[in-house]
C-alpha cells in the first residue's frame, strides 16, 4: 500500500466524469487499498479515486461508527432516495473550506466489490451523505458547487463547538 498525493478542487481531473471500471484486477484492488490509507492518513470519511488523479469510478467511505467500516465501491449508482436536508461538508481537495449542502436523507446504492460481487446498502444520514459526495466527485461534481451557502472559519468553530 502506498500514500496517494490529493488532487487540489483546481485540478482538472476534478471535474471530469469518471470512467466505468470494466475489469477487476489486481491494479484496482491496490488503487482502493492506496485509497483506504491516504483516506486514513489525510484523516478523511470519504475519498473517490478522481481525487487522487484515477479517473475512474471507484471510491471507499467510512461509515462513521465505532467500528469504523469502510465501504468500498467500484460503479456505484444511486437506486433510490428519500427526504433532503442540509449539512455541513468539508472535502479532502478543497482544505480549509466547509459549506452547507442539501442531501438526501436515505438512499440504497448498488456497486460492485472488490471480488466484483453487487453489493447493495441501504444508508442514512451521515453515512449516506459521505457516499453522496464521493458519487458527486466520480461526476465530477464538487461540494462548493452545490453548497447553499459557505461558511467562514468562525462559523466553522460554532459549528463543531455546537
Amino acid at each position: 500500500m502506498a500514500l496517494r498525493k490529493i488532487l487540489s478542487d483546481n485540478h482538472p481531473v476534478l471535474r471530469t466524469r469518471a470512467q466505468e471500471v470494466k475489469n477487476i484486477n489486481n491494479v484496482v484492488c491496490r488503487l482502493i487499498d492506496d485509497m483506504i490509507e491516504t483516506m486514513h492518513d489525510s484523516e478523511g470519511v470519504g475519498l473517490a479515486a478522481n481525487q487522487v488523479g484515477v479517473p475512474k469510478r471507484i471510491l471507499v467511505a467510512s461509515d462513521c461508527q465505532e467500528d469504523a467500516k469502510v465501504y468500498e465501491l467500484i460503479n456505484p449508482r444511486c437506486e433510490e432516495v428519500e427526504g433532503e436536508e442540509v449539512g455541513v461538508e468539508g472535502c479532502l481537495s478543497v482544505p480549509g473550506q466547509y459549506g452547507q449542502v442539501p442531501r438526501y436523507q436515505k438512499i440504497i446504492v448498488s456497486a460492485l466489490n472488490r471480488k466484483g460481487e453487487k453489493v447493495r446498502l441501504r444508508l442514512e444520514g451521515l453515512p449516506a451523505r459521505i457516499l453522496l459526495h464521493e458519487m458527486d466527485h466520480l461526476d465530477g461534481i464538487l461540494f462548493t458547487d452545490k453548497a447553499v451557502r459557505m461558511l467562514d472559519p468562525d462559523e466553522m468553530k460554532s459549528e463543531e463547538e455546537s
